[in-house]
């Protein structure tokens, strides 16, 4: 019974994923301050956040000159991603950018004037 429950579960995140679900979907709502959070994040962490709008001005203004760094595991990537977009699966943990560092400057190269935007 475990293994059919198992894969119930593993092909109902795999609709879900490809928007195939049976049903109506409900999306889960985030605490309040979880955007403080990330925007308190992304100040201590020295980036900016930005919005749809603003990467798609900047991919439709110069698309070589902005790198997509999708972070999601390679089943999530394979699944959909944006055009032109590299995976790097990265937790978000200090610890996982400390370890994989010498990975990701291999992979951010050494344009410094590159944008690199990570979803």
């Amino acid at each position: 019974m475990k293994r059919t429950h198992g894969l119930c579960t593993v092909l109902l995140a795999l609709l879900l994923s490809l928007g195939l679900a049976p049903g109506p979907v409900v999306a889960e709502t985030s605490p309040p301050d979880a955007m403080a959070k990330v925007r308190q994040e992304a100040v201590v962490g020295g980036y900016r956040l930005i919005t749809a709008d603003d990467l798609w001005a900047m991919i439709s203004k110069e698309p070589a000159g902005v790198l997509l760094v999708d972070t999601r595991q390679d089943w999530e990537f394979a699944g959909g991603h944006i055009k032109g977009a590299v995976n790097f699966p990265l937790e978000p943990t200090w610890l996982a950018r400390l370890t994989k560092r010498a990975e990701l400057e291999q992979l951010v190269g050494p344009d410094k004037e590159r944008h690199i935007v990570f979803y």
